[in-house]
């Protein structure tokens, strides 16, 4: 348990759609935003752990032209998501820092859902980790505690980043550097996009 913990804080903690998402999301929106984005990672988390319990995995052995069209679908919504941020960069930023949340909580909600659902890597992940650290027969009560260290892992991770990148300092800077930071942030999840396709 303690292992299968660890090497998901590891993961949970490297750099991937999730936590690109809360920095840009803290740094753009606000804390408020990011906790409800960072809600919808852990739940999209849990629904990769849960299908690689179920046999995802072994279901992409079986017809792996599943997971090339999830991996390209997922590509495709990750690209998506960084030409908005690159069209998007030369708008002026806000003249104040917002004081409520800019987008509705249901919407923070589900695009860190649909970031997290984006990207099929956690559900090979999930099937490696289980394989290999979780044992045939495992009593269901261990599966449950391990399925919430996956929510939490995930859920924190990507909220402190997110808290980190919402402070007022860091804002500030942004709103000086907006077109630059927009264009790196969209850079970036494009190119995570293209990797998750490739590979």
């Amino acid at each position: 348990f303690l292992a299968a913990w660890a090497v998901h804080l590891a993961a949970a903690l490297s750099p991937g759609p999730a936590v690109l998402m809360a920095a840009r999301t803290g740094v753009t929106e606000g804390f408020r935003a990011v906790a409800m984005l960072s809600l919808g990672l852990g739940l999209g988390a849990i629904v990769w752990a849960a299908a690689a319990l179920f046999g995802l995995n072994l279901l992409f052995q079986i017809a792996p032209t599943l997971l090339v069209v999830m991996k390209v679908a997922g590509a495709a919504f990750l690209l998506w998501l960084g030409w908005k941020m690159w069209r998007h960069a030369g708008d002026p930023p806000p003249a104040a820092l917002p004081a409520a949340l800019p987008r509705s909580a249901r919407s923070a909600l589900w695009l860190g859902f649909a970031t997290q659902i984006a990207n099929p890597k956690p559900a090979v992940f999930f099937g490696a980790v289980f394989a290999g650290l979780v044992p045939p027969g495992t009593h269901w009560g261990w599966i449950v505690a391990l399925i919430a260290v996956i929510f939490v892992n995930e859920f924190a991770c990507t909220l402190v980043i997110g808290r980190l990148f919402s402070l007022g300092r860091v804002r500030r800077g942004y709103a000086r550097a907006k077109r630059w930071i927009d264009r790196g942030f969209g850079g970036m999840l494009a190119l995570l996009g293209l990797k998750i396709a490739a590979t």
